[in-house]
C-alpha cells in the first residue's frame, strides 16, 4: 500500500484528511449528494455507466438471483444490476450516506424498479445479512472509503452463497507514463477543481485523488481477496488502467467442505 504522506493539495492547500471515520465520510458524501450523479458522468466522460455494465456482466447472475450493492451511493450500480439480462429477484443497496440513498430511492422508483431494488442505510463492515443468503455483492467505487477493508471483504465473504461472486470496481493509475503523467495531471489538478465548482465541496474533490493515490495496489487487493478466502480470483484493467475490475468467487461447498461455512 502506498502511504507516502501527501504535503499539499491539488488546489494548494493543506493536504485533505484522509481519515475515514464513518461519521466523517457519511457527511462529506451527504454533502455533495445533490451533485454526485452528474459529477460522476462528467468527470468519466461518461465511461462510468460502461464500467458498472462489465462489472455486473462479469457477475454472470442467474436469474432470480439475490444481490448486495455495498457502498451503493445513489445506487447506479444497484440499478444497472437490476437491468442485467439474467433478472435479479432482489437487489439490496447498502450505504450509510442518508442523502444519497434519498436521491438513489428516487431513482429507483421513476426507472419502475421499486419492486426489484430496496435501498437500506448500513455499514459495509456489518451487512445487514444472514450467513451465505445471497449470490452476489458487488462493490462500485466504495471499497477504498471503508475504515476496515479487510473487516469488509470478510463479511461480503460471509454473506455470499458457496458459489457466489464479489465484483469491485475502484479507480486505478495508468501504467503507460505519457497517459500516466496526463492522468495524474487530469485527476490531482483538474478535477479537485470541476468538482470543487460545482459542488461547492473542496474537500470532496481533494479527497477523492488522494485516497486513490493511498489506496491498495490492484496487486495487494487481489492478494487480500484470496487470504480472504475467494478463489478464481482475477483483476481486469478497463480503461487502459484508469479503473480497476476486481472478480473473485466464494468456493463451493464441495471445494472446502461444508462445515467451513458454518
Amino acid at each position: 500500500m502506498n502511504t507516502a504522506p501527501h504535503t499539499e493539495s491539488a488546489t494548494g492547500s493543506a493536504a485533505p484528511s484522509l481519515d475515514k471515520d464513518p461519521r466523517r465520510i457519511e457527511g462529506m458524501f451527504d454533502a455533495i449528494a445533490h451533485r454526485y450523479d452528474q459529477l460522476n458522468h462528467l468527470l468519466s466522460v461518461g465511461l462510468d455507466r460502461r464500467w458498472r455494465r462489465q462489472a455486473v456482466a462479469a457477475l454472470d447472475l442467474p436469474d432470480g438471483a439475490l444481490v448486495i450493492d455495498v457502498c451503493t451511493g445513489t445506487a447506479d450500480l444497484a440499478i444497472t444490476a437490476a437491468r442485467h439480462r439474467a433478472a435479479p429477484h432482489s437487489v439490496i443497496g447498502i450505504d450509510f450516506a442518508g442523502a444519497m440513498l434519498v436521491l438513489g430511492r428516487r431513482k429507483i422508483l421513476a426507472d419502475g424498479l421499486g419492486d426489484v431494488v430496496r435501498l437500506v442505510r448500513g455499514d459495509a463492515c456489518r451487512l445487514p445479512s444472514p450467513s451465505m443468503a445471497v449470490d452476489a455483492v458487488t462493490v462500485g467505487f466504495g471499497i477504498r472509503n471503508v475504515a476496515d477493508i479487510e473487516l469488509a471483504i470478510a463479511e461480503m465473504f460471509r454473506v455470499l452463497k458457496p458459489g457466489g461472486r464479489l465484483v469491485i470496481l475502484e479507480f486505478g493509475e495508468p501504467r503507460l507514463p505519457v497517459l500516466r503523467a496526463i492522468y495524474l495531471w487530469y485527476f490531482r489538478r483538474v478535477l479537485p477543481r470541476i468538482g470543487q465548482l460545482l459542488s461547492k465541496h473542496a474537500e470532496a474533490y481533494a479527497y477523492l485523488p488522494a485516497s486513490v493515490s493511498t489506496f491498495l495496489s490492484p496487486g495487494d487487493l487481489a492478494v487480500l481477496l484470496r487470504t480472504s478466502g475467494f478463489c478464481q480470483v482475477r483483476v481486469d484493467r478497463l480503461t487502459l488502467g484508469v479503473v480497476y475490475l476486481y472478480v473473485g468467487r466464494k468456493p463451493g461447498e464441495q471445494e472446502l467442505g461444508a462445515p467451513a461455512y458454518r
